[in-house]
C-alpha cells in the first residue's frame, strides 16, 4: 500500500517539527510545500504532502494514516 497525507498548519517551528517527525518515521516529501496567508487569523499557513510505502498493509478507509 502507498499512503498519502497532507500536513497543514501555521508556519512555525511546530509545523516544521511535525514534518520532521513524519520524515523520521519513514514518510517522504511529495512535491514542494505550499503556503498561503490566512487574513482572518493573520498568519501564514503551510501545507506539505507526504507519502509512505507500507507493503505489509492493505488499504482500508478506516486506516489511521498517522499510525503507519
Amino acid at each position: 500500500m502507498k499512503a498519502y497525507r497532507l500536513l497543514t498548519g501555521k508556519d512555525n517551528s511546530g509545523f516544521c517539527h511535525r514534518v520532521t517527525e513524519a520524515l523520521n518515521n519513514g514518510w517522504e516529501l511529495y512535491g514542494g510545500p505550499s503556503v498561503t496567508f490566512d487574513p482572518v487569523r493573520g498568519h501564514v499557513v503551510c501545507a506539505q504532502a507526504i507519502v509512505k510505502d507500507a507493503p505489509e498493509r492493505v488499504y482500508a478507509p478506516n486506516i489511521k494514516l498517522g499510525d503507519l
